[in-house]
């Protein structure tokens, strides 16, 4: 089974760029069923199951001087322990949402990066599905943690903060409403969404050229694909960091999130 997205240039010679088609692949398991799966959905299952196997190996057996797999996965849970939960939330509200903060950020890195694996070579994030499912997981938890802190007065504190004058509400209250629950989940979503989807078609679109170039045209226009391999790889690059970053924005963000919800005035 062939996972890779085959270059768009057409047998007829002629360069074709890549299309939104790109991100609704054939089915290839399941067809007309409500479980079909497609080659995102198995890259999706493949990264959980790398996750799971990476973890599992990373701390079968803990020792007091690790080793290098052990350390490893400690520096990467330090970092989301230390440099995110704790940072922003404080140790004790930092040690009750680590979880689901650790799992917000190796299930993004991990949906990520797979735009730039040869073989996979699509985000596993670049389609809405996940996004959108991570964005209500955020969206819940930021909610649960204002509710459990002040159960009467988290939404009304939301939406009526203390010290405005009371005249003002009437253009405050839809401000909060539409800032804190809509855009908060809408703005997580189409982040993540939009640059892997954006990435993954630069790529395609640099690399699919190259092939074009350097085997379908004659003279010096085959140049170009050296040029396009080059930028090719500098975006590849650029990839790994955008990957990267994506997930600790969309962690930090859920942190913030919670670290507001969890604030005095709620």
């Amino acid at each position: 089974m062939n996972l890779s997205v085959p270059f768009v240039t057409a047998s007829d010679g002629e360069f074709h760029a890549p299309t939104i088609d790109e991100f609704f692949p054939p089915v290839i398991f399941f067809e007309g069923t409500n479980f079909e799966i497609n080659r995102i959905i198995l890259i999706r299952f493949l990264m959980v199951a790398v996750l799971i196997l990476l973890f599992w190996l990373g701390t079968r057996k803990l020792r007091i001087v690790p080793g290098r797999g052990q350390s490893i996965i400690e520096m990467g849970l330090d970092f989301v322990r230390e440099g995110l939960a704790e940072n922003l939330l404080g140790k004790v509200d930092g040690r009750r949402f680590l979880p689901i903060l650790t799992s917000i950020f190796f299930l993004v890195l991990a949906f990520n990066i797979t735009g730039i694996i040869p073989g996979l070579n699509i985000g596993a994030s670049s389609t809405i599905g996940f996004p959108l499912v991570l964005a209500a997981v955020s969206y819940v938890t930021f909610i649960y943690a204002g509710i459990k802190k002040s159960p009467k007065n988290f939404f009304k504190n939301s939406l009526f903060p203390p010290g405005v004058p009371v005249g003002l509400y009437v253009i405050v209250t839809p401000i909060e409403l539409l800032s804190t629950f809509i855009i908060r989940p809408v703005t997580l979503t189409l982040r993540l969404l939009m640059n892997m989807l954006v990435g993954h078609l630069l790529l395609v679109l640099l690399f699919s050229a190259t092939q074009f170039f350097l085997f379908n045209s004659e003279g010096l226009f085959k140049l170009f694909g050296v040029g396009t391999l080059a930028f090719g790889f500098a975006f590849t690059l650029f990839e790994i960091l955008v990957a990267v970053l994506q997930a600790y924005v969309f962690t930090i963000l859920t942190a913030v999130y919670i670290q507001l919800a969890l604030a005095e005035e709620h």
